[in-house]
């Protein structure tokens, strides 16, 4: 597989999780130490286009989660944010013009320059 090509594994709530963002996660989590932290999808009031993504560690369970493993990582989204995030997929993209993780969103209407805002 070259650097450019990435797996996905669909899950049952419509998101996806290439493979190289459940590296580059696990990665990061090897590297806080700690097992007990998930990847936590989200999406929050703001941005310049109404919503926008958050993703972050969480030692939280909150009521409603749902929980998908990849390659060892567990990532959460809440109950609210999933119906927004239907057919997203999560990248972590490593070029010498960007660095970081994506999100491409089919069920987003619209966004804005900044990237991570959608309505």
């Amino acid at each position: 597989m070259t650097a450019t090509e990435h797996t996905t594994t669909p899950i049952a709530d419509g998101i996806t999780l290439t493979e190289g963002a459940a590296d580059k996660v696990k990665t990061l989590l090897d590297g806080e130490g700690r097992d007990d932290l998930a990847l936590r999808i989200a999406v929050q009031p703001g941005g310049c286009s109404g919503l926008r993504y958050q993703l972050f560690f969480d030692e939280r369970s909150l009521d409603g989660d749902v929980v998908k493993e990849y390659g060892g990582v567990n990532v959460v989204t809440d109950r609210m944010s999933a119906p927004y995030l239907m057919g997203a997929t999560i990248d972590f993209v490593d070029t010498i013009e960007k660095q970081g993780f994506t999100i491409d969103n089919p069920t987003a209407t619209g966004s804005c320059a900044c990237g991570d805002s959608f309505h």
